[in-house]
């Protein structure tokens, strides 16, 4: 439905990695004046990401998330059965468990929950970094783009969305400049940006961002009820499906009532009411899972009471520097860094090396070693220097 048959033989043979176009022109025999018009075509609904740099234009090919599910609902689109597509989307991501631990079955995640800023004590406010306020990140940003959000917008052809807002969606950076260039955001400035943000939080969604230091793509709005990550996490038992901030939340029991309203809030669902007995009376306290609360802080603003604070975990949480590392740990942790080296399937010999050393890479000995620490720097960083110069290079 969102791919014609040519386009769907032209898609598979786009190599994971940023094609140039003339180069993929020459690969498929096309002329590069007729794959521009197709590649412009395909970005303006979605279906693949392109990008100039340095005079040179590049394509890639969108991946389901995040990619070519975002896009399809991030706008309204009246030549597409959106009800449709819905329901397919929602059976490929949440009949079974096999999709959702394809993509978050790893300690390195597509997105990191943002605290709550002024949820922090003073003392603690001094040690927030940059890139994790989500102030500074819209504030810092080169452009700010705006969207529906994807989630709340496929539960509404469902018949399940929540009454939460749906223009929610913050892109941001080279992020923001293709969805914009292609008709899928709408450009707002950084006062309207911190506008939106206010209100999100005032409507009680969480932030969740791109799980970058740097360049940071993207900034959700998110509900408990529709988010794809938050769905994941509590349908799946897959706790980790967002990397958490560096805070947690804490409840100072003396000033608890037990009134609930933490508990209705919380996004995740993981804040219970706990009955206690002392003497003759009962009364009940509010009780969270700190092992799997994200730190984002949305349970702070429910409290009239002053009962609860975040307070920084005894750990600080690892964040990649860049898109690039992120790509690399999340391939590293998942065995797919054989698709990353042999990119291209529609060639004969990255298909047949790429069997060979998808093989070797998930045996057991292997499996070990590359996903041990000291491996993984060293290797990391061997893997991320070459990257980066092949991305000089084109």
């Amino acid at each position: 439905m969102l791919f014609t048959q040519a386009e769907a033989n032209l898609a598979r043979q786009i190599p994971l990695r940023p094609t140039p176009l003339p180069k993929l022109a020459k690969k498929i025999g096309m002329p590069v004046e007729a794959l521009e018009e197709k590649i412009t075509d395909m970005a303006r609904r979605g279906l693949v990401f392109d990008a100039e740099h340095k005079g040179q234009r590049y394509v890639v090919l969108a991946p389901v998330v995040i990619g070519f599910f975002e896009f399809t609902f991030m706008r309204t689109r009246d030549n597409l059965p959106m009800a449709e597509l819905a329901k397919l989307f929602d059976q490929y991501m949440m009949q079974d468990d096999k999709f959702a631990h394809g993509v978050f079955a790893g300690q390195t995640q597509i997105g990191r929950s943002l605290v709550r800023e002024e949820a922090l004590p003073d003392s603690d406010y001094a040690e927030i970094l940059d890139w994790e306020r989500a102030s500074y990140i819209i504030e810092s940003a080169s452009r700010v783009g705006l969207s529906l959000c994807a989630c709340r917008h496929k539960a509404e052809h469902l018949g399940k969305a929540c009454d939460k807002p749906q223009q929610t969606c913050l892109t941001l950076n080279n992020g923001a400049k293709i969805l914009i260039q292609n008709g899928l955001a709408e450009e707002i400035s950084k006062a309207k940006a911190l506008s939106i943000l206010q209100q999100c939080k005032e409507q009680g969604l969480a932030q969740t961002a791109d799980n970058v230091q740097r360049n940071v793509g993207y900034i959700c709005n998110c509900c408990g009820c529709c988010c794809g990550m938050f769905k994941a996490m509590k349908t799946f038992n897959l706790n980790k499906a967002i990397v958490s901030s560096n805070w947690v939340m804490q409840i100072e029991q003396s000033k608890c009532t037990g009134c609930g309203a933490c508990t209705r809030i919380c996004p995740l669902g993981i804040i219970s009411l706990q009955e206690e007995v002392i003497g003759d009376k009962k009364r009940r306290k509010a009780s969270c899972s700190e092992d799997i609360c994200l730190g984002c802080g949305v349970c702070y603003a429910s409290c009239k009471f002053g009962a609860i604070s975040l307070r920084p975990r005894s750990q600080r949480v690892f964040t990649p520097e860049t898109t690039f590392d992120k790509i690399i740990m999340m391939a590293i942790e998942r065995g797919k860094l054989t698709n990353l080296i042999f990119d291209d399937p529609s060639r004969l010999s990255h298909r047949a090396l790429g069997r060979v050393m998808n093989i070797i890479e998930k045996s057991p000995p292997v499996k070990a070693v590359i996903n041990s620490q000291p491996f993984k720097s060293v290797f990391l960083n061997t893997i991320l220097a070459k990257v980066k110069k092949l991305a000089d290079d084109y």
